[in-house]
């Protein structure tokens, strides 16, 4: 991109009120530098070499401690990891950047302090002999010109003219920082001055190592900021954001780039002026800028390498605008800000968000870097701004006479982070890009710097002390413009004060400035003298929360579907949601260390239930807080009115609740919002289990009656309407029914009403207006006409409706082709459809007949297996209960009337079913035992003859069946013939029934199997007409068995095949037949 994106963010400016109060620190010397961390200021006397450190937490900020540094300080630094401070320094025109740990024990008075250099480790006595500060001499072959700390790691970046050089933060006695006396950096300083300084254990000894060196050749850095591996370099107007990743590879020798002979074309042209243009350039892009980065290798100590990769660039163009000449155009405050989920801990994790933040003196840009790049607000300040502060609730921003802030979206972007799912039907959170607003300002004299510490704010102001000359002459100028401005004044209403001696002797006064020459003097300090530092306390999240709901019941009464409404409700809403996250880190981060602790002290404890509390108000206030932008959204345009729906989930409100909430205005008595609308249909649409009252009921019937009759009939089918009036009701369909027409689902609905109204005969004349067809197309329509609760997966719990109770009795046709038609058209599972045959009682009869017709209209393969598992498995059981005459230790599963199909019919309609072989006839005629018994029978014998039964699934099934019976052998003769194993139920079905042999011959043994006539049938029936001469069955299965051996194989095979027993008179006859046949062929 090579321009920047033009975001004309509108700013809305509210009265509220985000200072509580504010105090001042009681400075002696006039302060030249301030910072702030460890719940402790950091005063740098102008011009000094002296540091005092204050107690923000504290009410009047008293002093934690004050010690002198080795040189005049021109920039300080706190690091929240490791609790030390870093500062560049200034003596005999040298500059030094040194770092000072262990600070917090000058508190004590000792007056020990060790100086040491970077990566000498102080020794012996200097150790042994107690706690004491040390103060670590960081070398650098370059000036330092900046200096940053990283609040996740404790990583120091130290920026000089054209070189970034980052420290690492190293313990080199093996401990945690999470295991330092000051863990905690928002600790109090009367917590560490509790730390006995004989325990040499608990000594925070801290080094730095120096990780690696980048060069920006073209950058002519002023700021520096690193923050999780972020690396934010600024100059005049150009930005750079670079992420340092640390690699396990090593680094060889090419990888290192000597930057330092990269070659300038206008380097020798110091004539001519240059003026870049402007330029955005995002993620990947960002590697398109004409700044090149490179990475110098630090020495012995690198175990890897680094990987340099470009984030975000942007540079600007000095511009005029009101108050700030076109040299003064520079940025500042750059700032890399992290934000924790509520599932992370502050102190362990990286954080889920970093943000960019940085500011001309008429605008500052907020950037979320990680997750994707992008411009979240861009702030137009109103005058000239001095230095901006980010924090996860707001923006604090001095002007020279002015501390305001304005709001951010980091919160926006923390909840996506956490919950990606969040812009849906459950949950919703104002967007990333709402308009940021202003909130009321504090005035103060001549602010010269800021700072932030949690809710603290400190200002250091310096007013501008004018000496008598300067008063005077400042006087005169006021009295001359004066005299000028009403000169002209009388001048455009036609009189000439010079014509009126009067009017000139008017004019010569200084009237108007009196007021001016008899003021009082500038208050100042009881010192005297010109400047203060002020600790500004902002009120809590919930305390500004609670001002902007009041805030905004001004826009409510006037305007309830105010665009400005709906906007400070959702800088509520983010405002409660970033105080919710940081909660949610802080409490996270207490919990880990509560888990390291020994024991835990009641104070400790008392915090925590405060914390607690806090949160709950919090988390009760969010619920509110939508409740609130439900109530916008419900009434919002076709764009925005779905936002509603997870608004109003999220308050927790009841649907009678919200009905309240909603309730059409006096002016317009039949307007509801499509927001509501749209909340309503979802609810109602969805399965749950929150029934309405009688009276909310009806309330929906009219809303959707007057405002979206296409609906009603969806509406009535809905679980949660069970309490409906059903006279109202009906008539109402009646209505419908006479200005829109008679449809299906309106009269299945209408007869639903009549059947709760105990009418039968109305009932069954509706029912009778259309033929079963037509009736189960209604059903596919709104399923919730047979069945509630199917809407939420195979697992979710349904249950039958009252037309279903009453269909299983009058109508169980209807009933199955139905829930056929649900299933088939994925309305209904079929688990779901089991569940509702057994709540009906009818899991023996119509849940037979429903997984009979199913398997007929099913195409699917899993479901067909499914389906000819359970109906073997049911005729098996009904198989044996009817046999046995007792009782099965499973469910009885005696059908309680005649099953819908016959086995006839399922022959005939089912391809699965196929046509019983003849020789079950034989083997099992028909009329042997009682109908139920044998439509199991042939129903299982059919499945068995069909295509679609898998032979190995039902086989663990029919061990229950003895082969004593026919019809058991039967089945087991099946199985076995479906297996190939032709020998064996040769052998078994001539020992059993050999009448029906030739039966199974002639359709079993044909084509491939048809030599097992002579090779296995008719060396059986020789057998077995030996022993058996008499045996009539026999000897005519043995001579259709000679007729079909004559019939297939040669003579010479024929001759073969006779016995030598004797009998061959007995085959002659056969054998002729075989040779004319043969001739004949």
């Amino acid at each position: 991109m090579n321009s920047p994106r033009s975001r004309a963010n509108m700013v809305h400016v509210y009265n509220c009120h985000p200072y509580a109060s504010q105090q001042i620190v009681q400075v002696e010397q006039e302060p030249g530098l301030v910072c702030c961390g460890g719940g402790a200021l950091f005063v740098v006397a102008s011009g000094g070499c002296k540091v005092e450190a204050y107690s923000v937490e504290q009410e009047g900020c008293p002093l934690i401690c004050r010690f002198s540094t080795m040189g005049t300080v021109r920039s300080i630094q706190h690091s929240k990891t490791g609790d030390y401070l870093v500062t560049i320094e200034e003596k005999n025109s040298a500059t030094y950047l040194r770092a000072y740990t262990n600070w917090r024990y000058q508190a004590e008075g000792k007056a020990r302090v060790g100086v040491r250099l970077l990566g000498h480790l102080l020794r012996g006595a200097s150790v042994r002999g107690g706690v004491q500060m040390e103060i670590i001499e960081i070398p650098l072959s370059e000036h330092p010109v900046a200096v940053a700390c990283c609040s996740v790691t404790g990583d120091l970046l130290v920026g000089c003219e054209k070189t970034l050089v980052l420290f690492t933060l190293r313990r080199p006695n093996q401990q945690s920082l999470s295991q330092s006396p000051w863990p905690n950096t928002q600790q109090s300083s009367s917590q560490s001055q509790g730390q006995t300084s004989s325990s040499n254990q608990n000594v925070s000894i801290l080094d730095f190592e120096r990780s690696v060196i980048v060069h920006l050749p073209k950058m002519s850095l002023k700021q520096v900021a690193l923050c999780g591996g972020y690396v934010a370099v600024q100059a005049e107007l150009e930005v750079l954001v670079l992420k340092l990743e640390a690699s396990s590879d090593p680094q060889t020798p090419d990888d290192s780039s000597d930057t330092n002979t990269c070659d300038d074309p206008l380097e020798d042209q110091s004539d001519l002026l240059l003026i870049p243009r402007q330029q955005e350039l995002l993620g990947d892009r960002a590697k398109d800028c004409d700044i090149p980065v490179s990475i110098e290798k630090t020495g012995l100590e690198d175990k890897g390498q680094y990987t340099l990769s470009y984030v975000l660039f942007r540079r600007f163009t000095p511009e005029f605008f009101q108050g700030c000449s076109v040299e003064e155009t520079q940025l500042h405050s750059l700032q890399l800000y992290p934000l924790y989920t509520s599932s992370q801990s502050a102190s362990t994790e990286e954080p889920a968000c970093v943000f960019c933040f940085f500011s001309l003196p008429n605008a500052g840009y907020l950037y979320s870097l990680k997750g994707g790049v992008e411009l979240l607000s861009a702030y137009q300040y109103p005058e000239k701004v001095l230095e901006a502060v980010l924090t996860d609730h707001l923006l604090h921003v001095i002007t020279k006479n002015a501390l305001q802030c304005f709001t951010v979206r980091c919160a926006a972007v923390a909840a996506r982070m956490e919950d990606p799912y969040i812009d849906t039907t459950m949950k919703a959170c104002p967007p990333c890009s709402l308009e940021v607003c202003a909130l009321r300002m504090q005035l103060f004299i001549g602010l010269r710097s800021v700072c932030v510490y949690g809710r603290h704010v400190i200002l250091l102001s310096a007013a501008d002390m004018e000496t008598p000359d300067e008063s005077e002459r400042s006087t005169q100028r006021r009295e001359l413009k004066e005299h000028t401005t009403l000169t002209g004044i009388f001048l455009a209403v036609g009189i000439d004060p010079a014509t009126t001696p009067a009017l000139e002797s008017f004019l010569s006064r200084p009237f108007l400035s009196r007021k001016w020459t008899i003021s009082s003097p500038k208050e100042t300090s009881a010192a005297g003298h010109g400047w203060n530092l002020y600790v500004v306390d902002t009120v809590s999240p919930l305390v500004l929360y609670r001002e902007m709901v009041e805030y905004s019941r001004h826009y409510s009464e006037t305007n309830p579907q105010a665009q400005s409404l709906r906007h400070l409700l959702s800088e509520a809403h983010l405002l409660l949601c970033a105080s919710s996250l940081q909660q949610s880190s802080e409490g996270n981060h207490t919990v880990s260390l509560q888990k390291d602790a020994d024991k835990q002290t009641e104070g400790q404890t008392e915090g925590q239930t405060e914390g607690q509390t806090e949160r709950q108000e919090v988390q009760e206030a969010l619920r509110q807080n939508c409740a609130q932008l439900g109530d916008c959204y419900s009434r919002a345009s076709q764009k925005d009115c779905h936002q509603a729906l997870p608004y109003y989930r999220m308050s927790g409100l009841s649907v009678t609740e919200v009905l309240v909430r909603n309730r059409p205005l006096p002016s317009s008595p039949h307007s509801y919002g499509l927001g509501f609308l749209f909340y309503l249909k979802h609810f109602l649409f969805e399965e749950t289990e929150q029934s309405l009252s009688q009276e909310s009921a009806d309330e929906v019937i009219d809303i959707f009656s007057q405002s979206d009759p296409s609906e009603i009939i969806s509406v009535c089918a809905s679980p949660s309407m069970t309490n409906i009036s059903p006279a109202r009701t009906l008539r109402i369909f009646q209505h419908l029914e006479a200005t829109a027409g008679v449809s299906v689902p309106l009269t299945i609905t209408m007869a639903t009403m009549m059947l709760r109204l105990d009418d039968l005969p109305q009932y069954t004349q509706l029912m009778d207006r259309h033929p079963e067809m037509l009736l189960v197309y209604g059903f596919i329509d709104e399923p919730r006409l047979l069945l509630h609760g199917g809407g939420g997966g195979p697992h979710t719990r349904v249950r039958p409706t009252s037309l279903t109770r009453q269909l299983s009795k009058s109508q169980p046709g209807l009933l199955v082709a139905g829930m056929v038609a649900l299933h088939e058209n994925n309305k209904a599972q079929l688990e779901q459809a089991d569940h509702i045959f057994k709540e009906l009682g009818c899991e023996n009869c119509l849940l037979v007949d429903f997984w009979e017709a199913t398997l007929m209209a099913s195409s699917q393969e899993a479901v067909i297996q499914e389906l000819l598992f359970r109906l073997a498995s049911v005729y098996i059981e009904r198989l044996t209960h009817t046999n046995s005459g007792a009782h099965s230790s499973l469910p009885r599963t005696r059908p309680q009337r005649r099953p819908l199909k016959s086995a006839d019919d399922l022959i005939n309609s089912s391809s699965h079913y196929g046509s019983l072989y003849p020789w079950l006839t034989v083997l099992c005629p028909a009329h042997t035992t009682n109908f139920q018994h044998q439509e199991a029978l042939h129903k299982l014998q059919s499945l068995l003859c069909g295509p679609s039964m898998s032979i190995g699934s039902v086989l663990p099934l029919l061990e229950r069946l003895s082969e004593e019976t026919l019809w058991g052998f039967s089945l087991h003769l099946l199985c076995a013939t479906r297996r190939g194993q032709f020998d064996s139920s040769i052998e078994k079905l001539l020992d059993r029934c050999p009448q029906a042999i030739i039966a199974f011959a002639n359709h079993h043994l044909q084509d491939r199997h048809m030599a097992l006539w002579w090779q296995k049938l008719l060396p059986e029936l020789c057998d077995r007409t030996r022993a058996a001469a008499d045996n009539s069955i026999l000897l005519a299965a043995l001579k259709e068995t000679l007729v079909v051996v004559a019939t297939e194989t040669s003579p010479a095979q024929f001759l073969e095949l006779i016995p030598d027993d004797g009998t061959a008179s007995y085959f002659l006859p056969h054998l002729l037949r075989c040779s004319q046949r043969h001739l004949l062929a």
